[in-house]
């Protein structure tokens, strides 16, 4: 059976306009029954299969479905399915395409070379990129595999697998161990579904924050006072693995505070938050991250300043497997962060730990200072556990590697290169609350509040930024402000807040201002318009309030340029159409794509105040014909200004011959 959705017009049917999709009879609810359309001679519609008018159509589709004007329409028509599917336990593939077609079958339709029916290995694996996987991912290492296995037994030909050309039979071979990653790419299934789009917002972030000349980079550490000011890079992670660089991404760089929450992290998860909390508090201090003070516990007020800091390396050196040797224990941590990063490697920067324990003078009386108030587990080497500290400082990453990090924190722990469980969940929440709460130094308050995000800084340029349960985002530049804090990291997580909706505390229903590329790019608009349109037929006062209230353009249609006026009008909301007219100040005469006007509509269906209403409106606010300027015909001008002389005729016929590239002698 062919079956399509019908996008109501008022109540006056579909308007001829469908989507068919195929649909094996026996999936067709029993509920639904068939009646005429009003407006398609010689077709039907289904009601209560799908929440809005189902029909039966046997014409051609593909050109209607591929214009431009209903594109949104489509899409909506998809989703629709989507959600149809689940609720019926049907799948949406079989649902479009009829007969069953496996994923891998779509997919070497979708890049095959129509003349030779081969498919090139190289445009796949762009087309795999743009979702953001990319061929290093070890996700498709069993497909990066198997293409090297079969470029070696064409000899090597061409110099590199991605040069290949498969059949169907091959390219199924291949990419079989990992086609749920694939069909998952493929069909937008991850966090950001238009990833495309995602990163070209991105890259004007980090464009505009590049030119930020602000700063000095950190010299009280001398071999941090090496790094170059122009040194500037973005990494980006979501918690599908989806991943986008640019910039200076893949220089080596120390952690030194970004060290801090991974730390405490790894405490939490060995020790437990009841024994780490007997040592360290979980207030922010109010003071520098250096300064020689306790809490009103002596205690230190919480891991992400120095003293904290110091005792958390203390706990991991004395009460974490306390029989493992100096040498051991840092590869058992290097080990741990490596496993945050998806098992890529981190290095140590031997010379920036000498110049840092060279120039530890506060650190080491902090040290002393936190001995003399018992703040230590017995047995604890001081000396020992301040290399330990400084060592943890001098770990070498680079964007890329700490972006993962931040996906795994934003992924609960789990990290999304591996799907490895490395942090428990409740580990997660509280590194995620004092980061939130401690992690920027002095400016920690303003940063929760401007970007409500949790974040953590180190004097090496880097900043660890997550959004929970979407993705983590490192950044990179040496040049710091008085605070300690990256000029430029700083610049992008405002620019980030400003565009996407990723505070924490903005309203993702009404902050309409703002981007959600968690959503479909389409699906953020059309719903908008579907939540403002069906207040506006159901007579919902109080919602149409609340979407003016937050900005919403109350003058938004749907491809059929039908208005909230025109759906109040046609189902008789008399408090809405005042509302939309007087307090929106929309216009009163607004034409759908049938030139139908919301008068028009309240005549059909019989709603007399309200036609009475629009009556009295337009007498009262008559719109008069402009003089424009633009006219692009003579006999527009002159039914404009009919008695314009020739001084004011000529202008305008030389503007509107110049427009249309000819030159009047």
């Amino acid at each position: 059976m062919r079956i399509a959705q019908c996008f109501a017009r008022g109540s006056a049917g579909c308007g001829g306009q469908l989507a068919q999709y195929s649909v094996p009879s026996a999936r067709i609810p029993a509920s639904a029954r068939a009646a005429p359309c009003p407006r398609s001679p010689g077709m039907r519609y289904l009601c209560g299969g799908f929440e809005e008018f189902v029909m039966e159509c046997d014409n051609g589709f593909e050109k209607w479905r591929n214009s431009a004007p209903h594109f949104y329409a489509v899409q909506s028509i998809d989703m629709r399915l989507r959600q149809y599917s689940f609720v019926h336990n049907i799948d949406p593939i079989a649902v479009r395409e009829g007969p069953h077609k496996n994923a891998d079958d779509v997919i070497f339709d979708m890049f095959k070379n129509e003349d030779s029916g081969l498919l090139p290995v190289g445009k796949f694996l762009a087309a795999l990129r743009t979702t953001g996987i990319r061929k290093n991912d070890t996700r498709v290492k069993e497909v990066m595999h198997n293409l090297y296995k079969v470029h070696k037994e064409s000899n090597f030909e061409g110099g590199s697998p991605e040069t290949l050309k498969l059949d169907r039979k091959s390219f199924k071979e291949v990419i079989a161990p990992n086609i749920v990653l694939i069909t998952r790419a493929f069909r937008s299934q991850f966090v950001i579904p238009d990833f495309q789009d995602f990163i070209k917002d991105i890259e004007e972030m980090y464009w505009a924050a590049k030119s930020n000349t602000d700063g000095k980079v950190a010299s009280y550490i001398p071999q941090l006072a090496r790094a170059s000011s122009d040194s500037w890079g973005v990494s980006v992670c979501t918690i599908d693995g989806q991943r986008f660089s640019i910039g200076d991404v893949n220089v080596p760089f120390t952690l030194q505070s970004c060290s801090k929450p991974l730390t405490y992290a790894m405490a939490l998860e060995t020790l437990g938050p009841d024994v780490v909390h007997k040592y360290v508090g979980t207030e922010p201090s109010g003071r520098n991250f250096n300064e020689l003070v306790l809490d009103y516990n002596m205690k230190p007020h919480n891991p992400m300043i120095n003293a904290g800091a110091i005792l958390v390396c203390s706990l991991l050196k004395t009460l974490d497997r306390p029989e493992m040797t100096l040498a051991e224990k840092f590869d058992y941590v290097m080990s741990f962060f490596s496993r945050l990063a998806g098992n890529e490697g981190l290095g140590f920067n031997n010379a920036v730990f000498l110049s840092e324990r060279e120039a530890a003078d506060r650190n080491y009386a902090l040290g002393f200072y936190m001995r003399e108030y018992k703040c230590y587990p017995e047995k604890t080497n001081l000396r020992e556990c301040m290399d330990f500290y400084f060592q943890c400082c001098s770990m070498e990453a680079n964007c890329d590697i700490m972006s993962i990090m931040a996906a795994t924190l934003a992924n609960g722990g789990i990290c999304p290169i591996t799907d490895e469980k490395v942090l428990r969940p409740d580990s997660v929440r509280n590194v995620l609350s004092l980061m939130h709460s401690c992690g920027m130094y002095d400016y920690s308050g303003q940063f929760a509040f401007k970007v409500g995000l949790p974040a953590k800084s180190g004097v090496s340029g880097a900043m660890l930024i997550v959004v929970p349960n979407v993705m983590g985002i490192c950044t990179w530049s040496p040049p710091l402000d008085p605070l300690g804090n990256s000029c430029r990291g700083l610049q992008f997580c405002d620019d980030l807040i400003k565009r996407f909706n990723f505070h924490k505390y903005d309203n993702i229903r009404y902050a309409s201002h703002k981007k959600d590329p968690r959503r479909y790019k389409f699906e953020s608009t059309g719903l908008n318009i579907v939540n403002l349109l069906f207040s506006a037929a159901s007579g919902d006062l109080s919602a149409l309030r609340r979407h003016h209230l937050s900005g919403m353009d109350m003058t938004l249609s749907d491809y059929d340029g039908r208005t909230a006026l025109h759906l109040a009008a046609a189902e008789g909301h008399l408090a809405c159409v005042d509302f939309l007219l007087a307090q929106c100040g929309v216009p009163h005469d607004p034409r759908d794509r049938w030139g139908s006007r919301p008068l028009n509509e309240a005549e059909t269906f019989g709603h007399t105040a309200v036609v009475q209403y629009l009556k009295e409106w337009e007498a009262a606010h008559p719109v008069d014909k402009p003089v424009d300027p633009s006219a692009s015909t003579v006999d527009e001008i002159l039914e404009v200004k009919p008695d314009a002389d020739d001084a004011v005729k000529d202008p305008s016929i030389q503007e509107i011959v110049s427009r249309n590239g000819d030159k009047v002698q």
